[in-house]
């Protein structure tokens, strides 16, 4: 299951920076400024999560349970609903999509809780 997190968080990795090509060289035209920076902004999330969930990858090494199993799912749903939120509606501005965007950001928050209370309901008596 580590595999499949270091995978998703490097193939989010590369997305990001295509995606974040692509708005700084084809959209930035064809965008207002605040869609910009709403893209921009789902480029940068993506970023910092897809090392998170790199991280992710490497802690369920060490901690293998289903605490770090499901702060890696929210991550990666965070991340869909979070960032791609964010471009869909910085593209299309349909404004249904911005009701989906703070559960994405819940997710990627519980994703880091999971994984707070994964790394330490797991303490062995000699790290206390």
């Amino acid at each position: 299951m580590k595999k499949n997190f270091l995978l998703h968080g490097a193939m989010f990795m590369a997305l990001a920076v295509a995606l974040g090509a692509v708005g700084s060289h084809a959209l930035s035209t064809q965008l207002t400024e605040k869609s910009m920076h709403l893209f921009n902004l789902g480029v940068n999330y993506q970023v910092y999560h897809a090392i998170g969930l790199l991280t992710i990858g490497i802690v369920f090494s060490q901690f293998p349970n289903k605490k770090t199993l499901l702060a890696g799912w929210l991550m990666f749903a965070g991340i869909i609903s979070f960032s791609g939120g964010l471009y869909f509606y910085a593209i299309t501005q349909q404004e249904w999509v911005r009701s989906i965007i703070p559960v994405g950001g819940l997710l990627l928050i519980s994703s880091w809780l999971a994984l707070i209370w994964a790394i330490f309901s797991r303490q062995s008596d000699s790290d206390e």
